[in-house]
C-alpha cells in the first residue's frame, strides 16, 4: 500500500485519538529531536488525530527511541506494563530496532524487542519525520486489521470413511 493510500486511510481506521508516550532508552536524542519536528506545523502529526502525553496510564502507543541500557531496561518495562490495554509499541531509529553501531556495547541489553513485544519498527539515523508518520500509519492499520470483524464459517460435516468388509 503506498504511502499517500495509508494517509487517506487514517479518518476511517480511527475511532479514537492514539495517544502516544515517548520513551529514550538510551538514545543519542537524535530521534527524539525527529519525533519534535514530526509534531511541527510542517508535519503536523496532531491532524491525524496523534497527540503526545506524558504518563504511560494514558497512552495507547509507546515510542521508543535507542537501544535499551542495563540502568533502563526495568524501567522500560515497568513503564509497558503500567499501560492500559490493548497497547502498542513503535521503536524509532535503527539504535533501537537492532542496536545498531552500539549492539556489542558492554552496557547494553540490546534491541527493544529484547525485552518487549514491538510491533512496528522505524528505520532511520535519526529517521526523517516522513517516516515517523509512515510508521504511525502503518500501526494505525495493524489496529484497524485487528478490529476486523472475523467471518463466521459453518462448521463442515464430519466425513465418514466408507467401511472395509
Amino acid at each position: 500500500m503506498k504511502f499517500s493510500e495509508m494517509l487517506k486511510a487514517l479518518p476511517k481506521a480511527l475511532p479514537k485519538s492514539l495517544w502516544v508516550m515517548p520513551c529514550n532508552s538510551g538514545s543519542c536524542n537524535g530521534c527524539d529531536i525527529e519525533i519534535v519536528a514530526s509534531l511541527t506545523p510542517r508535519y503536523d502529526i496532531e491532524r491525524f488525530g496523534m497527540k503526545l502525553v506524558g504518563t504511560p496510564r494514558h497512552a495507547d502507543v509507546l515510542l521508543v527511541t535507542g537501544p535499551v541500557t542495563k540502568f533502563m531496561r526495568d524501567k522500560l518495562v515497568r513503564i509497558y506494563n503500567q499501560m492500559p490495554a490493548p497497547k502498542f509499541v513503535a521503536v524509532v531509529g535503527n539504535c533501537g530496532c537492532s542496536g545498531d553501531v552500539f549492539y556489542k556495547s558492554y552496557n547494553l541489553e540490546g534491541p527493544v524487542d529484547n525485552v518487549i513485544p514491538v510491533d512496528v519498527y522505524i528505520h532511520g539515523c535519526p529517521p526523517r519525520p516522513e517516516a515517523i508518520i509512515e510508521g504511525m500509519a502503518k500501526l494505525v492499520l495493524k489496529l484497524e486489521a485487528l478490529d476486523a470483524p472475523t467471518p463466521i464459517t459453518p462448521a463442515a460435516e464430519p466425513v465418514m470413511e466408507e467401511e472395509r468388509l
